[in-house]
């Protein structure tokens, strides 16, 4: 607040003290009442400001402890000057392209010696001790010879906060001429080599100069060609393609971040489908499966199992399938446990309602287009064996056509399975041309089918009754399964033989282990060159037979 009743000196209050001692107290209190009712004047608007000696009105909401001045001011009217910055304590910095003169004053030159001078070259600005030259076998001081100019007499500079902070202080622009010009020598000196090098391969190669004319005028997008200079310059992206922002300008469709250029879902899957967006792949592949590991890893820390994914990857991974392998087995039991005890199991043998009720109840939403909104299409039922698959010209099947003990294709009725389809032509075959019916005999029955034909014909030939067929068959049969059964036996005696010889060479090899364990470590033989082979069936046999399990409880009474 400023008001007229400022404080005065004490030079003032003495002088004026006849004026204070007519009634004091009814004035000072008059007074005072006058300044507190001006005051809330000036406060709501009603009177003008109060006016400093500049001219300059002075806000009457200033705080008083701000507008009134100390005593020792010397102020008679409202003033706000002792707030603001005095002239002795404002400090002059040196100008921004002030700075330290460089080099020597060459203007004027010393020809003669003078006294006090440097002895070695002669300059007033350093002693000998200071000198920057090399020692002179005769100094200035004696020859009085090559006297150097003196150094500039620098000047204090007065720099501020951020002119001591300056790196570019005192830097001369006109010295970075001299980097611009090496690099433009060194510029042409390239473009000069290079015109050089193409002037030398356009003798040679003319073929190629009469391709490159039409180099410029075929360039593909997003990429420019220079014959001259022989590159070419690929884009980031060819501009003829659509960016992904602009496939919706819908700001409801997918979202599209600009940061990482990518857009998480299709903003048009009704229209467009060859687009899905970036969010599939973190779905997809075995980020899933990491994931799940990494779920699973926490919830086992959490119940006391020390384990990690990145620390111990293959001990996390048997931990799982254990788990996974227990979780099945304890919600199988939870299963049968609750249909003994309250039944019900033939219900869950009922065939699907989709076959009884030949409906159901899944909700399928289709567009115009005919592609599905909402909900999942019925899956066709496919056999497992090959369907509606035709070979060779055929317009038909294998096995689509039979006709006297013979199958074949019904377009064509040719009755050999790899034939090539004649269509109507191939139909018009007689009966007596078609092959006689095959026997799809095994291996092993191939014997048997033989000797079965032996005895038809001979039979033909010497026109033998049906009782002496069925003799000759029955016989061989019998021939037959002796032969096999002398086979079997002849194998089962060879493998038991191989597995005897197995064991044997497998207690050997206990025998010879224990005694390697009795022998100190440092005189046991070095095996590591032994020759491995594969081991065959009888051995793998005769070490599981062998193979003594320490975890087993029953081992000790075995």
């Amino acid at each position: 607040m400023a008001s007229s009743s400022q404080s005065m000196p004490i030079s003032q209050i003495l002088k004026s003290k006849s004026d204070f001692e007519d009634e004091p107290k009814k004035k000072s209190r008059e007074d005072w009442r006058k300044a507190k009712e001006l005051e809330e004047a000036r406060k709501a608007g009603t009177a003008p400001a109060a006016v400093d000696e500049e001219g300059k009105d002075i806000n009457p909401h200033i705080p008083q402890y701000i507008s009134s001045a100390p005593w020792y001011y010397g102020t008679s009217g409202p003033t706000l000057k002792h707030q603001r910055p005095q002239a002795e304590k404002i400090k002059e910095f040196s100008d921004l392209n002030e700075w330290y003169s460089r080099g020597v004053d060459n203007t004027k030159r010393a020809i003669k010696y003078r006294p006090g001078a440097c002895e070695n070259c002669g300059a007033m600005t350093h002693k000998k001790k200071d000198c920057f030259e090399r020692p002179r076998n005769i100094g200035a001081k004696f020859s009085g010879k090559n006297i150097a100019a003196d150094e500039f007499a620098q000047k204090h500079l007065s720099l501020d906060y951020d002119g001591k902070r300056d790196r570019w202080s005192g830097y001369d622009p006109s010295e970075h001429k001299s980097i611009i010009e090496e690099f433009q020598k060194v510029e042409e000196a390239k473009r000069q080599l290079r015109a050089d090098k193409l002037n030398a391969n356009e003798e040679e190669d003319d073929e190629d100069k009469d391709e490159d004319k039409y180099v410029d005028e075929v360039d593909m997008p997003g990429t420019k060609v220079d014959s001259k200079q022989r590159i070419t310059v690929r884009n980031l992206r060819i501009r003829e393609d659509t960016a992904k922002y602009l496939r919706n300008l819908d700001p409801n469709s997918a979202y599209y971040d600009p940061k990482t250029r990518s857009m998480r879902e299709n903003p048009k899957p009704s229209v467009d489908d060859n687009y899905a967006g970036e969010n599939f792949v973190r779905f997809s592949g075995d980020t899933t499966k990491h994931a799940t590991a990494q779920l699973f890893a926490w919830e086992a820390y959490d119940k006391g199992v020390d384990v990690h994914l990145l620390a111990e990857p293959t001990k996390l991974e048997m931990l799982q399938k254990e788990y996974d392998k227990k979780k099945d087995q304890f919600k199988s039991q939870v299963h049968s446990d609750i249909l003994e005890r309250y039944g019900g199991e033939e219900h869950l043998q009922v065939p699907p309602k989709s076959l009884l009720l030949a409906q159901t109840e899944d909700y399928v939403e289709y567009s115009r287009s005919g592609k599905i909104i909402k909900g999942q299409e019925k899956e066709i039922i496919k056999s497992k064996y090959e369907e509606d698959v035709y070979i060779n010209n055929h317009s038909s099947i294998w096995g689509s056509f039979w006709k006297a003990g013979h199958w074949g294709y019904k377009c064509c009725h040719s009755y050999i399975k790899n034939s090539y389809c004649l269509g109507d032509a191939g139909k018009n075959k007689p009966v007596n041309e078609l092959p006689p019916p095959t026997i799809d005999a095994m291996p092993e029955e191939e014997e048997e089918v033989k000797q079965v034909e032996e005895t038809k014909a001979a039979s033909s030939s010497s026109s033998c009754s049906e009782d002496e067929r069925t003799k000759t068959e029955r016989k061989s049969k019998k021939k037959k399964n002796k032969k096999k059964m002398r086979k079997e036996k002849k194998k089962q005696e060879k493998e038991e033989d191989k597995l005897k010889k197995a064991l044997q060479k497998e207690d050997e090899h206990h025998k010879d282990v224990e005694e390697l364990m009795k022998l100190d470590e440092r005189k046991r033989p070095y095996n590591s060159m032994f020759e491995v082979k594969k081991p065959s069936e009888e051995e793998v046999e005769a070490y599981y037979m062998k193979r003594r399990r320490d975890e087993d409880p029953m081992n000790e009474f075995v």
